[in-house]
């Protein structure tokens, strides 16, 4: 008797090489998972469970582990970047930048208060404009010279409701942000554990209730979705995405 077959994507899952079906995807067709030598490059592909499979390259097609929340993002809130000006709060290394920048963002400023930390891709890159040094909390239209398409947002160590209040006014009439809510530094220190880690659901629940109140009785966006990071943060607290629209 034959074993029935399941499809690549999820077999990649399996594996262990993605964590998400999305990433699983983007792998497939990045040309990255091979059976012996043939590449493997259609996600729904029918194979045997038992197949060894085998993953060429990267653990994920980012310059680091936050392209992978975005991604995960953009799929699941189904928003296309394509030729849109974008704006990235929290660059670091510049995890969303890439996301935006393979997805077609035809124009890309990369804002961190940090110094070095992008990565040479993102930052030789013609279309990336990176202004370090700076804190988001005091953009102007002096450092972004032009109405921004897409704002990302992925920031440590501050609330939302502080930093995004600056660059949220730098935003076109039809404007999409993705915000990275993180529990851990919208709660008072009393209620996170030991570790930083905010253990209680309620409280990471109530957290993406009241940023999701803020953005919308406060800066006047609509809140279309939140949902789960498919990653969690580096010390292991769930983190959430914030889908918004001007």
């Amino acid at each position: 008797m034959k074993k029935p077959k399941i499809r690549l994507d999820e077999l990649v899952m399996i594996k262990g090489f993605a964590e998400t079906k999305s990433i699983a995807q983007s792998l497939i067709i990045a040309g990255k998972v091979y059976l012996k030598e043939k590449k493997l490059d259609k996600p729904g592909y029918s194979i045997s469970r038992d197949a060894e499979i085998v993953y060429r390259g990267p653990l994920h097609p980012w310059v680091s582990r936050g392209g992978i929340k975005l991604d995960h993002a953009l799929n699941i809130f189904k928003l296309k970047v394509n030729g849109l000006i974008a704006l990235d709060i929290g660059a670091s290394t510049g995890g969303f930048s890439d996301v935006l920048l393979q997805n077609g963002a035809k124009k890309l400023y990369a804002i961190d208060v940090g110094y070095g930390q992008l990565h040479e891709k993102i930052a030789n890159n013609p279309k990336v404009v990176s202004i370090e040094r700076k804190n988001a909390r005091y953009l102007s239209k002096e450092d972004i010279l032009e109405n921004i398409d897409i704002l990302v947002c992925d920031a440590s160590f501050i609330s939302l409701t502080k930093i995004l209040p600056e660059p949220i006014k730098l935003c076109s009439k039809k404007a999409k942000l993705i915000a990275l809510i993180k529990p851990q530094f919208e709660l008072e220190k009393k209620f996170i554990s030991k570790g930083g880690i905010v253990k209680d659901e309620q409280l990471r629940n109530n957290v993406c209730l009241n940023i999701s109140s803020w953005m919308e009785n406060k800066m006047y966006w609509k809140v279309n979705q939140i949902i789960e990071s498919p990653i969690k943060g580096a010390k292991g607290n769930i983190e959430y995405l914030m889908y918004a629209s001007k």
